[in-house]
């Protein structure tokens, strides 16, 4: 008994000794609209199905680097605390095993981050390796990614053999690094980031998805215009110039055929990648996150691009499943991407500094709460601020052209109707603009003023 009751014990100490924090995975797309452009998603649908969806997430600044660095500080884009950790970085002092997959979009390397392992790293490559003439699946110039390469993490190896910028298996490509790292199962929970490039202009069809999704079966956005109706600060930008003036109802149609079908791939190698967690065994004790760092447009008030404070593009899908997350629940708290961190922290009992700019949302993501905050906010460089309430109620003030937009989403959900000059909103006109202007001044905004 004496014999076997030390077999028994020497069996369990392997058991006792597991950690059992949960792994975390975020999985992020790139300028992926909130209706993911009409494209059917059955991976993500069933990632939803055992999860939250969170119908009210929020990136406050749309464009790539600024929503980024936003989700690895947790702060504001403007604050530069160099002495607090980021994300990963918190993750691997706790004991955490950490990687990055995919595009790369904020200073330094991966390794400098807090990241101890990186696979399909996709990165700018610098001017030696733009290709000149590359036109995408329309025949406009492609005027994004020029000279993005795979490469190692510290940028010493290039692998020009994958392909320069873009091309249309690209998506597959950072599923199959993903899986390699989640193949590595060890005795340490992980913190894992994949960054796909998706749905990120130049468009290409993907293999296999030709007629899928034809233009003449596009429905226009409900807020489709041919222009906008000023200036929003923007209009020369790159992605504005992504398709002709004034849009056309044929145009922004052939642009969400080959968008959908870009989703649809994205979708796809998703689910490659939750069944490589499954077939490992590690499904149930993952924290899963998909979202994206911004929306888009595509037609949408007359615009293309995500520089602007319209839902379609500061409103971004957002998912979380796993331990402890109850299943097939749908959330409207107002959330803010840079709240990932001490979110997923707090899940995982991992420490995080008390400066942070961002709050956990965590009990809300364990059915404790309903709600997060009353109102959010967002901003675009000195041409836009916003604040959007939790009954909803939204203004926009665009100061370099003097004007200003009031919404009711409750009402006009799509955003179509601006009622800043209708005297029977003065009052609610009023108080939005003090509540921005107060929050300007408390969150440091180097351009507080009017």
């Amino acid at each position: 008994m004496t014999r076997l009751g030390l077999l028994f014990l020497l069996f369990l100490a392997p058991l006792a000794a597991a950690d059992p924090r949960p792994n975390v995975l975020l999985i992020l797309a790139d300028d992926l609209r909130p209706d993911y452009g009409g494209a059917r998603t059955p991976h993500l649908d069933e990632l939803a199905a055992r999860g939250m969806t969170f119908t009210r997430a929020t990136c406050s600044y749309p464009i790539c680097v600024v929503s980024r660095t936003e989700i690895l500080t947790g702060l504001h884009g403007w604050e530069r605390e160099r002495d607090l950790p980021l994300w990963p970085e918190a993750f691997r002092a706790a004991g955490y095993r950490t990687w990055h997959v995919g595009k790369w979009h904020v200073g330094g390397r991966p390794a400098d981050r807090g990241y101890s392992e990186v696979a399909g790293h996709f990165a700018s490559g610098g001017g030696a390796w733009v290709v000149p003439g590359q036109r995408d699946w329309e025949g406009f110039p492609v005027t994004g990614y020029r000279g993005w390469i795979f490469q190692s993490g510290d940028g010493r190896e290039k692998y020009p053999d994958l392909g320069v910028g873009l091309t249309p298996d690209i998506s597959r490509r950072f599923a199959d690094a993903a899986i390699s790292l989640i193949d590595r199962k060890g005795d340490v929970p992980w913190f894992g980031q994949l960054d796909f490039t998706a749905p990120h202009d130049p468009l290409f069809m993907p293999p296999g998805l030709e007629g899928k999704y034809p233009p003449e079966t596009r429905e226009l956005p409900p807020d489709f215009l041919p222009e906008h109706p000023f200036d929003h600060g923007n209009f020369t930008g790159r992605d504005e110039l992504l398709l002709d003036w004034p849009r056309t109802g044929d145009a922004v149609r052939r642009l969400l055929s080959v968008y959908a079908a870009v989703v649809d791939d994205l979708d796809a190698q998703i689910g490659r990648v939750l069944a490589a967690l499954e077939q490992s065994g590690q499904r149930d004790r993952t924290l899963v996150i998909f979202s994206s760092d911004h929306g888009m447009a595509c037609g949408s008030h007359g615009l293309r691009g995500k520089q602007n404070q319209y839902e379609h593009t500061i409103g971004v899908p957002f998912i979380a499943a796993g331990p402890g997350i109850p299943a097939g629940r749908r959330s409207e708290a107002q959330i803010y991407l840079r709240e990932l961190y001490p979110t997923t922290a707090e899940m995982a009992g991992v420490p995080v500094p008390a400066r942070l700019a961002a709050g956990s949302f965590a009990p809300v993501l364990r059915g404790e709460k309903a709600g997060h905050h009353e109102a959010i906010h967002g901003y675009f460089t000195d041409t836009q601020r916003m604040i959007r309430t939790a009954d909803g109620w939204k203004l926009i003030r665009y100061p370099q052209v003097d004007r200003w937009q009031l919404f009711d989403l409750t009402n006009d959900p799509h955003e179509r109707r601006d009622l800043s000059s209708d005297p029977a909103h003065r009052a609610r006109f009023e108080d939005l603009r003090a509540r921005l202007a107060t929050w300007r001044r408390e969150a440091g905004d180097p351009l507080d003023r009017e």
